[in-house]
């Protein structure tokens, strides 16, 4: 997974909101020993106004302590519910939390900003962050891909929301990026059978792939294990199809350059033959209809 999205709004983000405030020491009480712990020893938290209460909250941020960071912020929200510091409090408090790997925390800050001010201009960052916080737990392509549908839909949310936001272009490679884990996720099942020659089984996984993940990097592989699985299953019509699709589309590619080889040992070549769904994706591309 990409990470320089997260590095790169994580500094736009901490940048905006330490703009024009990046000398924390010459802040009201940013080093101030009475906010130890959160105000539970020293002087009250109530003592001190929201606006000192974000300064510590950004020194927290700036100082690599985000969990702390965000207690402050949330003490805004609690110790003064309807001031501007509260709202701009509850944003902070969201990324604070996703900056501590704290993601339903964050997401739950962020789905409040999008509750209580669904109008207001960062709105957008919220559902973004919303988004990241499925977004960044789906490195690992063998883990529950639920999580990866979550981000999709999220991801979805800000594009369709928020085009014209910064965060839009950001959100569409992210789903490109998540869309292709699912297909990873299928092409690795794919493989689990046909190394096992559950030719069937793996066909089916090849198919999800080749069907309705076909804009992703997996599409080549999985036209190639297609011939290889209809090859071992005796199906030569389907065998030579797939490899025609392949051939139409990824020519120059390794996987057409095995799935060839394939072919001609077993005295065929890639033509679209018969009348199955393969073929009728081959006719689709002809129209332009595919890929």
């Amino acid at each position: 997974m990409d990470r320089a999205f997260k590095t790169f709004f994580g500094t736009v983000i901490l940048g905006l909101s330490l703009a024009g405030c990046s000398d924390f020491s010459s802040r009201p009480f940013a080093n101030n020993n009475a906010f130890a712990e959160g105000g539970q020893s020293g002087e009250p938290l109530e003592n001190f106004t929201a606006e000192q209460i974000f300064a510590r909250g950004e020194y927290e941020l700036a100082n690599d302590d985000p969990d702390q960071a965000a207690v402050y912020f949330g003490e805004i929200e609690r110790l003064y519910p309807y001031s501007a510091w509260a709202k701009r409090a509850l944003i902070m408090q969201a990324f604070a939390f996703h900056q501590d790997q704290d993601y339903e925390n964050s997401r739950g800050a962020a789905q409040r900003y999008i509750d209580f001010y669904p109008a207001d201009e960062d709105a957008a960052y919220a559902q973004y962050l919303l988004a990241l916080s499925y977004y960044d737990q789906i490195d690992d392509v063998g883990r529950d891909q639920g999580l990866t549908f979550q981000a999709l839909q999220a991801l979805r949310t800000v594009i369709e929301r928020y085009p014209d936001s910064e965060y839009a272009e950001s959100a569409i490679l992210q789903f490109d990026l998540a869309f292709d884990h699912l297909a990873g996720k299928e092409m690795e099942v794919g493989r689990y059978y046909l190394k096992r020659e559950h030719f069937a089984a793996a066909i089916n996984r090849f198919r999800v792939v080749v069907a309705d993940f076909q804009t992703t990097t997996h599409t080549a592989e999985a036209l190639h294990r297609l011939v290889e699985s209809y090859l071992s299953l005796g199906l030569t019509d389907e065998a030579q199809t797939a490899g025609a699709v392949l051939g139409y589309n990824y020519q120059g590619s390794e996987w057409y350059a095995e799935s060839y080889a394939l072919l001609t040992e077993a005295g065929l070549k890639p033509e679209a033959k018969g009348d199955g769904w393969l073929a009728k994706i081959y006719r689709q591309m002809i129209r332009g209809e595919w890929l």
